[in-house]
This record gives C-alpha cells, structure tokens and sequence, in this order.
C-alpha cells in the first residue's frame, strides 16, 4: 500500500512539475490579458534569437587606452570596464534598472566616472558617482526630478547639467563638483524643458547651451558661469527658421563648430565666429544630413558622422584647412557615438550592421589600423547569412516619393511572403539599416519579409520633408502607408491579403491610425507604447515634453486644432478596428500614459474582436529589462503565427 501510495505521489508531483515546465508563466510585474499561454517549447525555439547581446562605447580613459562600454550580461546594460581591445568585459555597476546614459570618466585622472539612472522607466534620470578606489557610488542629484547628463569643464573639475528640480516643468542650469557633492548650485532659471547643455569655453568662463523649440528650430545661447547671465549666439527668423544641433567651441575659443540646417535643405557642419557670428559650412560638398561630429582635443581634426540615405559613414575633416581628409577604410556597418580619446590621435565608435550587433571600435587616424574592443555574442546564430536590407521607394497619394528599406526572407521560402510594416518613432527619427536582433526570427524562420518605412516627418530627408506631416498634416504620414500597401499590392513576392502593422512610440499611435483607416487591407496590428488620442496624449505627457510635442502635433488648447485631432484621433475611430489587435504598454512612462493604451484595449474590445494586452509595472517607454522583453517576444510571436501567417 505504501509502495502504491508513494509511486502515485511520484506521478503526481511529476506531471505537476511537467505542467509547471510546459509554459512560461508571466511575472508579477505584468498585466497579462487576452494572451494565450506560452507554451516552454516556444521559448526553446526562438532561444537563439533571445540570447544575443550588443555593446556600446560609453567613454575613454583620459590617461590609459581603457574604455567603458554598456552591454547586457544578466537583466539590464550595465557599464562595463575593457582594457584593451578584444579584452575581457569587467562589470562595474549591478542595477535592476539600466545604466547607458550620462557615463564619463572624471577627464583628468579617471578617478572615478559619473553616470545617469531612472527607476522602472520613469524617465527621472539621476546623476551619479561610481568611485574605482572603493566601489561605492553617490547619488549626486536630489533623487526626484529629471536631470540631464553631465558635461565636463575643461577644468575636469565641474559639471553643468539641466534640472526640472525647480517646478518639474523647466529644465534650469545646475553646477556642481562630483567630488563634493555639497557644492550643487543653481546657475540660472531658463523658462521651458528644452534647454541642453553643449560645451564649456576653454577658459571655463561660458557655457554652450542649446534651445529647442522643435525638431526644426533650435538656437544657441551663452551663458556666464560667474553670473548666470545668458545671451544669444544665433538670431531667431521667423520667416526661416533654423536648426542647431551638436556645438563644440573651436580650442582657441573665438570660434564653435555647430551642425545647423541654416540657408540648407540639409544639416552641414558650420564653423561660428563668436563676435561676428558668421557662419562658415565645411561640408556643402556633402548633399546629406551630418548627423554628428565631434573635435578632436587638440583641435586639429572633426569626426563627423554623416547620413547618407539612412547609411551612417564616417568623414573626417582637416580643421586647420577645412578640407576633408580621405575616408578612412572600415569594416562594412554603420557608424554611430563618435568619441575621442585625449591622445586626439584613436577615434573610437560603434558600428552594426544587418549582420552584426552593435559593438565598440577605434580607428588610430594616424596609421588608419582599425581594432574592434568588444564581440558580442549573438546567440549561436550564424549572421553571416542574414540578408541584407533593400532600400525601395514608392509614390504616395500625392505623388510624392518616399522610401523605406525591405529585408526579404531567405530564398527557401516561396511563393508569395507574408509582410509586416514596422513604423519607427519620434515621428522626427529614421529607420537605418541596423542589426534587427530577435526580429531576424520573423524572417528566419517564418519566412516573413519586413518592411520598414521612412513617411513624412522622418529625418534625414531635408527639413521640407521633415514638416511634411506637422500639425493638420497629421493624416498624410498615415496615408504615405496606405501608398505602401498599394506598392505591396503590385509585388509579385509579397501577399498583399497577409499584412500586419506594426510601431512603437509614434509608430504605435500610427499603427492604430492605419489598424481603422485601412482595415480591410491589413490582417493584424501591434501598438507599442502609442499614444491613441493626441489630444489627450498632450495633456498628460509629462510636462517637461509638452511645449515641443505642442509644435510638431499642434496645440491641442486651440479651438479648431482640438477638433482636428479629435476627428482623426484612433480612439474615437476604434469602432473602424475590425482585425486583431495587440497593445504593449509600460506602467511608468513618462511620454505616454498608460491611459492611452487602457483606452485603446477598452474601446477596440466592444468591437468583439481579439485583443490583447501586455503591461509591465516596472517600465516605461517600451520594455528594457530582458525578462519583460523575452515574455513581450514570446506572445508576439504567438500573434504572428495566429493571426497573420493562419
């Protein structure tokens, strides 16, 4: 009897225990609805896909050629420490949240490295100190507000950072030493949340501060370290306005480098004088956007990174003569987070491409000898066979051209491909021709070509193209992707009856707009992150981002605007969703309330179709922690398999 007993506790505890394994049970963080069980077995399969990793440069050591880098080794990017190149990852910070942003060695001794953190993606981000003597990190901001990433005097002694300390609206200027955290003071009060801090004066006595006032109009100012006092450096023009971006002050100090759209369709590299304030472009040879540069310390030489047609390259420019030096030969990718060592003669930088993730590089300009720093893994997979994206264009309603990039399946799978429509965010960024990382599966494995399209209001095209969708142009980035099907519909190798669409961010809240205006022409939907109503979007974005949301969207407070967006809000157009819908929201989120995702689940669910739902209580604008993104990864593949490959 015992024997019968024990041999039936034995059954029993294991087919509970194989139940137990035969699904991927979501954690207590999230809020899980409508989405089916997951079964372990999917999990294995895509494994691979879910394992890889990238790595960034974050910062040189002043004095050693040693790096600091973020990459993923358990949950979250942490800073890591690599001493020379192909060296081991050295893990310096153990957060649950991550840590990629704000991180710079002190630039004198590389005593110890300051670096920025928010808590469960709210966007909150706080200045720290991480010291190598001891290990120990300080909280260097008050632990509430948002604070900016730090930049360094040229001193090495001081930082000046922005702050919605004061009313948690405007970012005003604080200074202080990180070595002695008492020393954090005010500098001035600036009016808005667009203010950022660009560089100090060689002499540490001004600060190059820049203001956004949108996407398209930004100014430089500068502002008096004793007094606080500020004063413009660029001139506002109504009739023309104009974009700045990156500013570094030339070594001598009579003069800054700026990246600005000035009397240009694109953004050149411009030298300043301070006294005169003439602008003098260096790279007017170059017909695309130079994304970013930066100077060399002992001011001789300009990285600078240019987009050519979503392609990032690399240029370098002879400071002294304004000419541009002979490209430097690198491996095939894309170029991204250029920085200087204090030697001014190794450029380090991140470069991805379709086949590789991102990781850390340095060119020495003198000998041109390019070392890669880090490899990171991607999981067991063979990337050297991945495709390589395709760049199309089509004509949209109104005859203008716009593109995008397709990345086809491998050719063993025939016949006509299932597509999925992947809308970037911002509305103002690109899609570039990166690394896709786990969205390699969809092409893979399941045969499904992936198309992603760069619609009005994307950058890189020319400021013309970038207000093409501003304010009551709204609806017409929408139909730029009612062109895209149109295009899908003449291919021969798409199937134009299994489409799915899908975005994050702003291309979430187009993926709603498109999910109800073309309903009948799409199979599925995936929002993430997507504001459903603009109008209410505006009111409850956090109030540091809603003076420029404001000038791309328009003022939701003005009679006729409010109307218009009202009418082409996806919310009050729901009832229009008549295909599956998949919605994936952070609790903490700082741009986008969760209220626009509940919203959305709620009205689209009258329509009695499947809806499903994803929301993390420990995220903000998307899904950073590795845990929420595997479990976010499993149920859309579940999504894709169910609704648009069936």
């Amino acid at each position: 009897m015992r024997g019968l007993l024990c041999a039936f506790l034995f059954t029993l505890c294991t087919t509970f225990a194989f139940s137990q394994e035969a699904e991927i049970a979501p954690g207590d963080n999230l809020v899980v609805e409508g989405i089916p069980r997951i079964p372990a077995s999917l999990a294995e399969e895509v494994s691979r896909y879910t394992r890889g990793r990238n790595a960034g440069l974050l910062s040189w050591h002043p004095t050693r050629r040693e790096m600091l880098i973020a990459t993923r080794f358990a949950d979250t990017r942490q800073v890591h420490q690599v001493n020379l190149p192909g060296g081991a990852r050295t893990q310096l910070t153990f957060f649950n949240d991550s840590v990629a942003t704000g991180v710079s060695y002190q630039p004198r001794t590389g005593s110890y490295f300051i670096f920025n953190k928010d808590a469960g993606g709210n966007g909150n981000f706080q200045i720290y100190r991480y010291d190598f003597a001891t290990g120990e990190i300080t909280l260097l901001t008050d632990g509430q507000s948002r604070n900016s990433s730090g930049v360094w005097s040229r001193a090495g002694a001081r930082i000046i950072y922005s702050s919605t300390r004061r009313n948690g609206r405007d970012a005003d200027l604080y200074l202080i030493n990180p070595s002695e955290p008492g020393s954090n003071r005010l500098l001035t009060q600036l009016l808005g949340g667009g203010w950022s801090v660009m560089d100090w004066s060689p002499d540490d006595r001004k600060i190059l501060v820049l203001e956004v006032v949108s996407v398209n109009e930004r100014y430089l100012w500068l502002i008096d370290v004793a007094t606080g006092e500020k004063m413009p450096l660029t001139s506002r023009n109504e009739q023309q306005k104009a974009y700045y971006g990156d500013g570094q002050f030339s070594n001598d100090g009579r003069g800054i480098y700026v990246t600005t759209d000035r009397d240009s369709e694109f953004r050149r590299l411009a030298y300043i004088e301070r006294v005169t304030g003439r602008h003098t472009y260096l790279t007017s040879h170059i017909n695309w956007e130079v994304e970013e540069f930066e100077l060399s310390p002992n001011g001789r030489t300009i990285a600078a990174v240019v987009n050519e047609n979503g392609v990032l390259t690399l240029r370098l420019i002879d400071a002294i003569t304004r000419r541009e030096i002979p490209r430097p030969r690198l491996p095939t990718g894309y170029v991204t987070g250029i920085r200087w060592h204090e030697n001014s003669r190794e450029l380090g930088f991140n470069l991805d491409s379709a086949r590789s993730p991102t990781d850390a590089y340095s060119l020495n300009i003198r000998t041109g000898r390019v070392e890669r720093w880090t490899y990171s893994e991607t999981g067991g997979l063979n990337t050297q066979d991945f495709v390589e994206p395709e760049l199309i264009r089509w004509r949209s309603f109104d005859g203008r051209e716009v593109s995008g990039f397709i990345n086809r399946p491998p050719a063993r799978f025939t016949g006509r491909r299932p597509a999925i429509i992947d809308i970037h965010g911002g509305p103002e960024e690109q899609f570039q021709p990166y690394y896709l990382g786990r969205r390699n599966y969809f092409l893979n494995e399941l045969g499904v070509a992936l198309i992603f399209p760069n619609i009005r209001g994307s950058s890189g095209y020319g400021k013309s193209f970038l207000m093409l969708d501003d304010g009551f142009l709204r609806e017409n980035a929408y139909r730029d992707i009612g062109a895209l099907l149109d295009w899908i519909d003449t291919r021969p190798e798409l199937d134009a009856k299994r489409v799915m669409v899908t975005g994050v961010s702003y291309g979430g809240h187009a993926t709603l707009a498109v999910a109800s205006l073309y309903a009948d022409r799409i199979r599925c939907a995936i929002d993430i992150v997507g504001p459903s109503n603009l109008v209410t979007f505006l009111e409850n974005t956090a109030s540091y981002r809603q003076s420029l949301r404001r000038v791309e969207y328009g003022d939701e407070r003005q009679p006729q605007m409010r109307a218009f967006l009202e009418r082409i809000a996806p919310l009050n157009n729901a009832n229009r969703i008549t295909k599956p819908l998949f919605i994936v929201q952070g609790a903490n989120d700082p741009a986008v309330p969760v209220s626009e995702s509940e919203r959305m689940v709620a009205a689209v669910r009258r329509n009695g179709i499947p809806v499903w739902y994803l929301m993390a209580r420990d995220e903000g604008h998307g899904f950073i922690k590795k845990r929420n993104a595997d479990f976010q990864f499993y149920a859309t593949v579940l999504f894709v398999r169910e609704y648009l490959l069936r």
